[in-house]
């Protein structure tokens, strides 16, 4: 299935140290009339469904990815602001990359190979108790079954209907402390393959319109 892709970087006059949720933050609070910036309706209320508006700090450069129906509303606000205020410091935006596409998602005849760029939030406080107390053959068929779920969720928040098997596996595993929301969570970044084609930066798992869980195909570790 073709889905529509807008990705939106931006440049400053310094470097950007804050993070995607900070990004969100500044999207959300200047553009409060777009629900799909924020996630929420009129009376304050999260909206749960697969984000169509993304927010990745990749390499130090911010990134928002509209999918679909969000690629029609960042066409329409991309411009609209010359400074972003992140946390206590205010950047010039001084060069905006804007890149669309038609980009194909769901089942592949083929075995395509991804990483994770940012942490994925694989695991809760029931399923982390389990996993610590697993042995590495169990982590593994734990996290396979967990990703196998992140992607079925992704395709039911894109209208994708997975008429055939998701066959995956996973690759090397690193650990990665991160921070959400205040509370400290551990995050995994590893390698996998897949029969199920995901264009660049879209991501799984929790929190992914603050930034994790993105992925990217294998080889293409920075923002085109």
């Amino acid at each position: 299935m073709p889905i529509e892709t807008l990705t939106l970087t931006l440049a400053s006059t310094r470097p950007i140290t804050e993070s995607a949720t900070q990004l969100r933050g500044f999207f959300a609070t200047k553009f409060t009339e777009y629900e799909l910036l924020h996630q929420h309706v009129d009376a304050g209320k999260l909206i749960y469904r697969y984000p169509k508006i993304q927010y990745k700090i990749i390499d130090g450069t911010p990134m928002v990815i509209g999918i679909n129906e969000g690629a029609e509303v960042l066409k329409e606000i991309y411009d609209q602001y010359d400074q972003i205020r992140l946390g206590d410091n205010t950047y010039e935006i001084v060069e905006r990359g804007v890149t669309l596409r038609k980009e194909d998602f769901g089942i592949s005849d083929k075995i395509l190979s991804y990483r994770f760029v940012t942490p994925w939030l694989a695991l809760n406080q029931k399923n982390h108790e389990r996993y610590q107390k697993s042995d590495r053959i169990e982590r593994r068929d734990q996290l396979r079954r967990t990703l196998t779920g992140n992607i079925l969720s992704m395709a039911k928040g894109l209208d994708y209907v997975v008429a055939s098997q998701i066959r995956l596996d996973i690759g090397r595993t690193w650990h990665k402390s991160c921070t959400v929301k205040g509370v400290s969570m551990l995050g995994l970044e590893c390698e996998f393959m897949a029969n199920f084609a995901i264009p660049d930066y879209l991501g799984l798992g929790k929190s992914v319109s603050r930034g994790f869980g993105a992925v990217v195909s294998m080889g293409k570790d920075e923002y085109r």
